[in-house]
């Protein structure tokens, strides 16, 4: 009889504790992950290890086999379990030690795919705050959304600080311009329901129609475009504030010019405050790709039950709606200006088709006229300010139909020969100094900059 003690054992207590000995050793590296797996490498643990004692039972009568576990789980790369018992089928489990959770995380969970389009997404709610970006196409800020998230709650507010007097007795924001807003408004809805989803409309302050939209659908974020004014900067920090105490990130995106502010060579504190140091700067910047519009959007959260609501009339917004009328009882010329992204687009197709089907009409001293159209204007602007039609995409649609380049940076005088295409470097030239002041309010609306004046000679906006 042996005379150590020990080796009158059991051998399930034994492996019991080698196993008690072997997790805490395991438990010391919290970010170790790990898998198990069934080889032909010789037996090493119990198989009660990761059998329960009921099962083992059925693939064999045998003393469970022991071997060695190394006492640093963390050096571990692949560690393989396996019974010398016969089984009916080889049971496999896959199993990876790492130092590094991120290399190869312990999923407890179904794993979300890579892109947030296919499959699971990222958020589950959003809302898509809609300022002045009222389209579809080129953009960023509702893919994105649409993108990143399960359900997705378009959103628009008309701000009562945005309507009556001004200070100096003039409206803020007159009978004709609001009435251009409403169906701009109104197509935005047409056209976002055509793609599965619907645009729901506020009269209220967005600090607060936001918050409270967000806690009815449980967002997880909020999708902006950035703006440029005083007035707009101070909304959107009212935004952050007010959903920082709510725990919902608000994300904002930049959509509106010509050049991404990003892709700016210089910060834009440091920017020229005059056209032509600006001009100079900015030569030979590419142009961001116009980004394309979806074809489908994800649906509406079904979470709080929210009303899309009534796009509101001129009365509601304390508007006089006789200021539209001629004096004859008729609608007057603006009237004939609708609003809306499809209207943008059908305007900027004819205006594209007309550039380059008019003949050359040059002055006896050789100098070339300005852009075709009504009053040598595009009349184009109204859309651009309200974001029905995006510049990149009206930069690209023009060059479709040029016979040569049309430059972004062109002087007004360009084009030598003037082709229909110098016409358009005219409208290049018009968007440029577009552009130029909108980046130049950003710049002073920033309370970090001086009030040094921007200085600019002569220029039209598109």
């Amino acid at each position: 009889m042996d005379s150590n003690p020990q080796s009158c054992e059991n051998p399930e207590i034994k492996s019991t504790e080698e196993q008690t000995q072997n997790q805490n050793q395991v438990s010391q590296s919290p970010f170790a992950t790990a898998s198990l797996s069934l080889s032909s490498l010789p037996p090493t643990l119990p198989t009660q290890f990761f059998i329960q004692p009921k099962i083992l039972s059925l693939f064999s009568a045998q003393s469970p086999s022991k071997v060695k576990v190394p006492t640093q789980a963390s050096s571990l790369s692949h560690l393989s379990l396996s019974s010398t018992s016969p089984s009916p089928s080889k049971l496999s489990f896959k199993s990876t030690f790492s130092n590094n959770p991120l290399q190869s995380p312990l999923s407890l969970g179904p794993r979300r795919p890579l892109d947030p389009s296919n499959g699971a997404a990222i958020r589950r709610a959003s809302i898509v705050w809609f300022r002045n970006d009222l389209r579809v196409h080129d953009n960023e800020c509702l893919n994105t959304a649409n993108n990143e998230s399960m359900s997705v709650l378009p959103v628009y507010c008309f701000d009562p600080r945005d309507y009556g007097k001004s200070s100096s007795g003039f409206d803020k924001t007159g009978p004709y311009r609001a009435t251009f807003l409403i169906e701009s408004v109104s197509d935005l809805r047409k056209n976002l329901q055509a793609r599965g989803s619907d645009l729901v409309v506020r009269i209220g302050k967005p600090e607060s129609v936001l918050v409270e939209l967000a806690k009815a659908i449980g967002a997880d974020a909020v999708y902006a475009h950035r703006e440029v004014s005083h007035d707009e900067v101070k909304a959107e920090e009212k935004i952050e504030s007010a959903m920082k105490e709510e725990g919902v990130e608000v994300k904002y995106f930049w959509g509106s010019t010509l050049f991404h502010v990003d892709d700016l060579p210089f910060k834009l504190e440091d920017m020229p405050s005059n056209y032509g140091g600006f001009r100079d700067k900015v030569n030979g910047l590419e142009i961001r790709k116009t980004i394309e519009s979806l074809d489908q959007m994800k649906g509406m959260p079904s979470r709080g039950d929210v009303e899309t609501g009534d796009i509101p009339s001129l009365t509601d917004l304390g508007l006089n709606t006789a200021a539209t009328m001629a004096q004859d009882g008729r609608p007057s010329v603006s009237a004939s200006m609708a609003g809306g992204e499809n209207e943008a687009l059908q305007r900027l197709k004819k205006f594209a088709a007309e550039c380059k089907a008019q003949p050359y009409k040059g002055s006896k001293d050789g100098s070339q006229e300005t852009i075709y159209g009504a009053n040598f204007s595009c009349k184009i602007s109204p859309w651009l300010a309200m974001g029905c039609l995006s510049p990149r995409f009206m930069f690209d649609e023009l060059k479709k139909t040029a016979n040569r380049t049309v430059s972004a940076t062109s002087k007004k005088n360009d084009g030598g020969s003037g082709s229909p295409d110098t016409q358009m470097n005219w409208l290049m030239f018009e968007l440029l100094w577009r552009d130029f002041f909108r980046f130049i309010t950003k710049k002073y609306s920033s309370a970090k900059v001086g009030t040094a004046p921007a200085t600019a000679c002569t220029g039209a906006l598109a």
